[in-house]
Order: structure tokens, then sequence, then C-alpha cells
């Protein structure tokens, strides 16, 4: 497996990280209201109670998603017809469910040139324990932001693309920022290119409800880890068993919230910050949003953005839906 580097290390190393954490919580408490940003929920505390969280019960987007791709894998090359595709992922992760999609195309005898695109040079080492080796398929990880490696791959190939965005990543943007983030991904790709996402879609409440606020707690320690990281990092001084998780639908919004709240009035001081952050009882820390969809909403989006929807693929309970684009210029 073949590895390109495009983010400078030295953009990313421990004290910069540490710097950039810093000001993010800075901004974040001290914006009306209060919120920090997600993206600090994965060290390795917490992406290791992420993963029990995906394998729980009461959650149901993982096993859904993995059951719809395990369905279609060989269909997807049927729809597509190429001899040979290069299959891009964003995010990649460690390729478990991407690896089904691998195999479809490599059973249907095509050739397969996967490049999983991260910011974790990690996430690309490991991912290669999950992908077996195959005469028709060669992977080639590429550590980068995601229009970066895209940019890398075009310049690489001229083969037909078929770009993976799994596990309903695209619901944590809002609905102005997907149709940016898409009309952008649009703008990468080549006419007649192809990109699979995964979208969560709208269902009973209680359905929702019980996957963000798990019977295990684990949703409950993963948000409050965060806490937890800014006290280790940063120097804060967060009482953890003085604020609860809470996770909440607005149907509104069409999506689910996650908060933390300050469950008495208290200060908080965090040394690297060199002062105090006041809470009244109750008060929220905005964490997340994770935005669910209708067959509408995705159709929408997908023709707003320069796309035309192939085939929607969902499970039997409706709860998940994986939609096959193509690029129309």
């Amino acid at each position: 497996m073949e590895i390109t580097k495009l983010i400078d290390e030295g953009l990313f190393d421990e004290e910069a990280q540490k710097e950039q954490f810093a000001i993010d919580v800075l901004t974040g408490l001290c914006a009306k209201p209060k919120k920090l940003s997600a993206k600090y929920f994965y060290d390795d505390a917490g992406s290791e109670i992420f993963q029990q969280i995906t394998q729980h019960v009461d959650y149901y987007p993982t096993r859904t998603e993995f059951e719809i791709l395990d369905a279609i894998k060989n269909d997807i090359p049927k729809v597509i017809g190429e001899e040979e595709i290069d299959i891009i992922e964003l995010g990649a992760g460690d390729c478990h469910k991407s690896k089904l999609i691998l195999d479809g195309f490599l059973n249907a005898g095509c050739k397969v040139n996967f490049y999983p695109i991260d910011i974790s040079e990690q996430a690309m080492i490991l991912l290669q324990d999950n992908i077996a080796s195959h005469p028709n398929l060669t992977v080639h990880g590429v550590v980068a932001e995601y229009f970066d490696g895209l940019r890398l791959v075009r310049k690489k190939s001229s083969n037909k693309q078929l770009v993976l965005f799994l596990g309903s990543n695209i619901g944590n943007f809002d609905r102005v920022q997907n149709q940016g983030f898409l009309r952008r991904l649009w703008m990468s790709l080549n006419a007649g290119d192809f990109a699979l996402l995964g979208f969560d879609l709208k269902k009973d409440v209680g359905v929702l409800t019980a996957a963000y606020n798990d019977s295990s707690e684990l949703t409950k320690a993963f948000n409050l880890n965060l806490l937890t990281r800014i006290n280790r990092e940063l120097g804060g001084n967060f009482d953890i068993e003085k604020f609860q998780h809470f996770g909440v639908y607005s149907p509104i919004l069409g999506a689910m919230e996650s908060y933390v709240l300050a469950t008495e009035t208290q200060d908080v001081y965090i040394s690297e910050l060199k002062r105090s952050f006041h809470f009244e009882a109750f008060e929220p820390i905005h964490l997340e949003f994770s935005f669910k969809f209708l067959k509408s909403d995705i159709e929408y989006i997908c023709q707003k953005s320069g796309f035309t929807p192939l085939e929607h693929f969902t499970d039997p309970k409706e709860y998940f839906m994986d939609s096959l684009w193509q690029v129309k210029k």
C-alpha cells in the first residue's frame, strides 16, 4: 500500500494542536449560548467510547448501513458499468464499510484503484489490516484534507471515480453547509463520475432519542469525556459530576442535538486560558448537530448541488439510506 502525505506534519505538531484546541474552547465558552466543537470528541478515550456506541443495540446507524451495503455491494458495479474504477473514500477510518463496496467490484471482475483519504496517518496504517490483497486491487492512501486529496487523485488518474461519503457524515453539516460541501464535491469531479452517500433518515422520535441517549450511558460518557479532555490538556477544573448529558430531537431543525448541562451554578477555571467561565444552573453547552433526512430532502440537495440521483438503497425499516448519485455537467 502506497501512502501520500499532503499535510505538513509541522502544522499538526502537539503544541500547535493544543493552541488551536485552546482557542476553540475559548471562543466556544465565550459564545452565547456556549458551545464546543464536536471535532474534539475523538481523543483516544473518545474514539474508544464511540466504537462501543456504534455496537450498542440502541444505536442503529452503523449496523443498518452495513446491512444495506452488504445487500447492494454486487448491484452497484452493474449500475456503474465500468471495467476499471477509482474508488475514493472521504474520511476512511478503518474501511470496514467501504470494504464491502470494494468486494462488490472485485467480485464483478472490475479493476479497482482504492484511494482512502483521511487526515490521520495512523488511520491509513490501521486500515491495511482490514483490506485483503487482491490481484485487481491497488490501494493508495492519501493523508490530506478531503479536497486536497481529491485533487491529487484527479492528477493521477483519468478513470471514472466513485466517491464514498458514508456513515451519515453529511448530517454533521447544516442545510446550508451540506449544499456548499456537495457543490464543492461536484466541482472536484468530472461529468459522469459517481458518489455514494449515507443519510440517516427521519423516523420515530423514540428511536432517535434512544440512539443518542443509549441505555448503557455510553453517549453520556462520550460527551462528558470532552470536558475531561479539557481538564487534562488545558488545565481545566470541570467537575464532571456537576454536568449532565442531554440529547434531544428538534423537529423544526430536523436534527438531533447533543448538550451537556451544568447541574448547578458554578465557575470553571482553565489554566491554559488563564480565566474562569461562569455557568448558571442548567446552562447548556451545545456539542453537536446530527441532521436527519427525508427522501425528498436527499433528492433536493442532490439536484441543487449538480448531481443526478440514480438509485436509493434503504433497509426494510427505512431507518437509513445510501444514495448513488452521478455528476451532471
